[in-house]
This record gives structure tokens, C-alpha cells and sequence, in this order.
């Protein structure tokens, strides 16, 4: 069987995001077959189409976007860390989203999970926000298992954001399995 590579794009900069350390956790629990990515997009200037240049073979990326899109555009899926700013996504994410949808669509007909961690509702309005998105992107995402952390109300991580919760790992396990299912399936 085939290894499905999997990118994980953190919406969180904080060294000790709790959302980073979901993605840390999909990287140690990716089942037989397949690997998890992680990469934090805070190197990305923000989106400026005067930053993209016209070159002989069409448009020249600055450098640090053009390696970004590659990660997405060799990957076989997605996994989000989504945490949750005013209802919505975070700046870092949008921005790296907005980078990898410009022609072309780095992200079209890939499968994709989301996983967050936040206040009272764990990141899920920001996890609904990030499906719509989607929509536009052409990602194809995993609907169930969902992964909701509520990281105030439970002792789910420690300092460092990494997760201690054995049911909650038992969870990103899943949503990382389920993917990685989707994927291949797509792929078929």
C-alpha cells in the first residue's frame, strides 16, 4: 500500500499552541502508511499580489511561498489545526490558505481534516468557518470523527501544548486514520 502524506498546517504561531500539539499528536499516532508534515506558516508575508512577479514560466512566487505551495501541492492531504480568533480563523491560516489558492489551486481535490482546540466550544465555529472556505479550495473533508478540544475546561495538554489526554489522542488517531482512509479513496 501506498504512503499518504499528509501536510499538517498549524494556525497558531505560539511555540506552545495546544493547536500545534494536536498536529504533533497526528504525527505520532498516523497509522501504518502514512505521514504527517507539520509545518507553521508564520514565515509567509502577508498576501500581496504585488509580491507575485511574472516570470517566462508564469508567476514567480516569493521564495518562502512558492516552498510553502510545493508542501501543499506534493502533499496527498490535508490536516488543519484550526484555532479559533473572533469566531473565525486566525490570521497565519487564512493568509497561508490564501498563498496556496492562487492559480493554481494547490489545494483542489485534496482530502482534508480539521482538528482545534479552544475555549467553550473547542474551535468548532472557527472548524465550520474553515469548511466553507474549503468549499472554494475544492477540499474534500473528512466528516466525522470531529475533534473539539476544549482546552480551558479539561486538562487535556500540558505546558508545552503537547496532548496528554489519552482519549483525546485516541480522537486525533482517528481523525488522522480517517483521513488518511479518504485520501486513498480519492486517490483510487
Amino acid at each position: 500500500m501506498a504512503t499518504v502524506n499528509i501536510l499538517a498546517i498549524s494556525g497558531a504561531l505560539r511555540s506552545a499552541s495546544t493547536n500545534t500539539g494536536l498536529l504533533r499528536a497526528a504525527q505520532r499516532l498516523a497509522p501504518e502508511n502514512t505521514k504527517v508534515t507539520l509545518v507553521v506558516p508564520g514565515d509567509l508575508p502577508l498576501y500581496n499580489e504585488d509580491l507575485e512577479k511574472q516570470g517566462e514560466d508564469g508567476v514567480v512566487y516569493p521564495p518562502e511561498v512558492a516552498a510553502f505551495r510545493k508542501l501543499v501541492g506534493d502533499a496527498d492531504a490535508i490536516l488543519f489545526g484550526c484555532p479559533e480568533y473572533n469566531y473565525s480563523l486566525t490570521g497565519p491560516l487564512k493568509n497561508a490558505i490564501d498563498w496556496a489558492s492562487r492559480p493554481s489551486n494547490m489545494f483542489a481535490g485534496k482530502a482534508a481534516a480539521v482538528v482545534g482546540s479552544g475555549g467553550g466550544q473547542g474551535a468548532a465555529r472557527s472548524q465550520y468557518h474553515l469548511r466553507q472556505v474549503g468549499v472554494f479550495l475544492d477540499l474534500h473533508f473528512v466528516n466525522k470523527p470531529e475533534v473539539f478540544a476544549r482546552r480551558f475546561h479539561e486538562p487535556l495538554f500540558n505546558e508545552q501544548g503537547d496532548v496528554v489526554d489519552e482519549g483525546l489522542n485516541a480522537r486525533v488517531g482517528e481523525i488522522v486514520a480517517a483521513l488518511a482512509s479518504l485520501s486513498r479513496k480519492l486517490s483510487a
